[in-house]
């Protein structure tokens, strides 16, 4: 039933992971697995799979998946430990964001040979920068707290959807031109960005 929406499913126990898996079903045509920001583990399957298919699918990722809810745990404590940031070290962040990110999209679009629209500044726990098909760019504040590589590499990111409205091939042999260590930032972000953004107030 393709582009039907997700219909919650239930949960299930397999060995070797630690927590519930919650299944939901759509009209996808294959399975996948995520381990959300708070340890949770979900897997997305299509309509009519059989149960026994899912439990098989999940038993040969336990050991991969069961390492992701141990991260999720070991973030959550870190972030517990070094506390929230205050309202006024985001409002910080986020004027330090608004005078140097301006300068580091210039410095790619040129790169690329591209133009954009409005820069936004945003605080946000799940994104770290968007591009709309207008070129306009949004960007976390939560940025300036990470390398300035970092932060350079999601700007390339970004700016290479203005060539390449996806994830492709093209897409990324067009970012490794630019940026050719956007592989180690990457790794950055999935590791210790989890961590800025759980220190999110509000």
């Amino acid at each position: 039933m393709p582009g039907k929406k997700a219909v919650f499913a239930g949960t299930m126990q397999v060995p070797g992971i630690s927590v519930p898996v919650r299944i939901i079903c759509s009209g996808r045509r294959t399975l996948g697995v995520k381990v959300d920001a708070g340890g949770t583990v979900t897997v997305q399957a299509p309509f009519g799979t059989r149960e026994q298919d899912i439990v098989t699918f999940l038993c040969k990722q336990a050991g991969r998946i069961e390492e992701y809810v141990r991260q999720s745990r070991q973030t959550a404590e870190q972030a517990e430990a070094a506390g929230l940031f205050s309202e006024d070290a985001i409002r910080h962040m986020a004027e330090q964001a608004r005078q140097v990110i301006p300068g580091r999209v210039a410095y790619y679009a040129k790169l690329l040979g591209v133009s954009y629209g409005t820069i936004t500044i945003r605080n946000q726990r799940s994104r770290w920068g968007s591009c709309t098909s207008r070129g306009n760019l949004n960007f976390n504040c939560l940025l300036m707290a990470a390398p300035p590589e970092v932060l350079d590499s999601v700007v390339a990111h970004e700016l290479c959807h203005r060539k390449h409205m996806n994830h492709s091939g093209a897409f990324y042999a067009e970012l490794y031109r630019v940026f050719p260590d956007y592989d180690r930032c990457r790794t950055w972000l999935r590791e210790q960005g989890l961590l800025l953004m759980r220190r999110m107030t509000g």
